[in-house]
C-alpha cells in the first residue's frame, strides 16, 4: 500500500500541520493495528517511506546473543486493505482534530465575554442548544434562569463561562445566570464602560429576580449612574430586556464602606451606617420603619443582595423600635395546684 506523498505535502500545509507529525501519527496507527493480528511478529513496526509513499512492516531480527541483525519485510495477508483503510480515517482524523483545535483556541479568547447565537432543539430536552457558527454552545441546568424559556430560533446572548475540547468535539459552556452576565450586557450598551470613564466595581445578582450594580466615574463631571441608565432610561432598560424583565439596581460605588453599604441597601432610604467591626466587616444600619421592609426586601433579597455587593454583614434595625408587651402567662391547673399547696390548712372545726 503506498500514499501520494506529494498529495499528503498539500495537504499539512493547508491544515498547517507539520509533515512529520502526520506521517507519524499514520504509521502508529498502522503499526497498532498490525500488532492485533493473531500471526503478528514481536516489534514489527510500520514505515513510510518518505520519496515513494510504500507503507511496510519492518520486522527487526536478533541472533541468539539478542544482537540485531538484520530488517526484513513482513506481508500479512489482506493487510493492505486494512492499512488503506487506517491511513483514510487516520488523516480525516487528524484533520477534524486539528480544525477543532482552532476553533477552540479562537473562542477561548471569548472567555468571560457575551456571545450571541440562535437556540436549537437538541436530543438533551434539559440542556439548551446555541448555533455559535462554527460551534454549537450548551446552556446546562445549572446555568439556566428559572421561569425562562427557551424557544427553537430565537437569539439569545449569554456568558462564555468556558471553552474546551471534548470527546465529540470543541465544547463551549455558556451561562444566563452568570452575575458578569449583567456587567458584559452593559457594556455593550454603554460607550462610557468602553473607553474606561466609567467602571461597573461590583455585581451581585439572583438571576431572574433581582441584580445590583455599584459604579464609580474616572472624569469628573460624569455620573456613573446615569452613564448606566442612559437617555429616559434606554440603556438600563435594553439591559433589563434582555434578562426577560430583571430589576436591577444602579448603585454609587464608595471607597468608605459606611457610605457604600448605605447606597447598596437602594431603593431603601438609610438614615445612618456605622462600621461595627472593620476587622469582620460588619455594619448597622437604621432605616426608616416605614422603609424597614423595603431595606430588608422579599425573603432579604434587598438586604442578601447588598451584603454580597459589599462583602459586608449588614444588620438593619428601624430607628424607632416599638417595644413589645409581652401576653400575660396563662394560669394552668397544675399551677393552681401548686399554689394552694403552699397555702396553710385551715384549722378544723370541732
Amino acid at each position: 500500500m503506498s500514499v501520494d506523498v506529494q498529495a499528503l505535502i498539500d495537504l499539512t500545509i493547508v491544515r498547517q500541520i507539520p509533515l512529520e507529525k502526520m506521517i507519524s501519527f499514520i504509521e502508529n496507527a498502522v503499526t497498532e493495528s498490525y500488532r492485533e493480528l493473531p500471526d503478528a511478529k514481536p516489534q514489527g513496526r510500520a514505515v513510510l517511506n518518505r520519496d515513494t509513499g510504500e507503507i511496510a512492516i519492518h520486522v527487526p531480527l536478533f541472533d541468539e546473543a539478542g544482537i540485531y541483525t538484520e530488517t526484513v519485510v513482513d506481508e500479512p495477508e489482506d493487510f493492505d486493505r486494512t492499512i488503506k483503510s487506517i491511513v483514510r480515517k487516520e488523516i480525516k482524523q487528524r484533520m477534524r482534530a486539528q480544525n477543532d483545535a482552532g476553533i477552540v483556541e479562537e473562542f477561548s479568547g471569548n472567555v468571560g465575554d457575551v456571545i450571541s447565537g440562535i437556540i436549537q432543539q437538541g436530543r438533551d430536552a434539559t440542556m439548551v442548544y446555541v448555533d455559535l457558527g462554527k460551534v454549537e454552545g450548551i446552556i446546562p441546568p445549572t446555568e439556566q434562569v428559572i421561569g425562562e424559556k427557551y424557544l427553537h430560533g430565537q437569539r439569545i446572548k449569554a456568558f462564555v463561562v468556558e471553552v474546551k475540547q471534548g470527546l465529540k468535539g470543541p465544547e463551549v459552556l455558556l451561562s444566563r445566570t452568570h452575575p458578569l452576565l449583567v456587567k458584559q450586557l452593559f457594556t455593550l450598551e454603554v460607550p462610557e464602560l468602553k473607553d474606561g470613564i466609567v467602571e461597573i466595581v461590583g455585581v451581585s445578582r439572583e438571576a431572574g429576580a433581582r441584580s445590583k450594580v455599584s459604579v464609580r466615574s474616572h472624569r469628573a463631571g460624569v455620573s456613573p449612574k446615569g452613564a448606566l441608565i442612559g437617555p429616559v432610561g434606554a440603556r438600563a432598560k435594553a439591559v433589563m430586556d434582555e434578562l426577560n424583565g430583571e430589576k436591577i439596581d444602579i448603585v454609587d460605588y464608595s471607597e468608605n464602606p459606611a457610605v457604600y453599604v448605605a447606597n447598596a441597601l437602594a431603593p431603601a432610604r438609610v438614615t445612618s451606617c456605622e462600621v461595627v467591626d472593620l476587622e469582620s466587616k460588619s455594619a448597622k444600619v437604621i432605616v426608616p420603619d416605614y422603609q424597614l421592609s423595603l431595606a430588608i426586601g422579599k425573603d432579604g433579597q434587598n438586604a442578601r443582595l447588598a451584603a454580597r455587593l459589599t462583602g459586608w454583614r449588614i444588620d438593619i434595625h428601624p430607628d424607632n423600635p416599638v417595644e413589645r408587651i409581652a401576653k400575660p402567662k396563662p394560669i394552668l391547673p397544675e399551677d393552681m395546684l401548686s399554689d394552694e399547696s403552699e397555702l396553710e390548712p385551715s384549722e378544723e372545726m370541732e
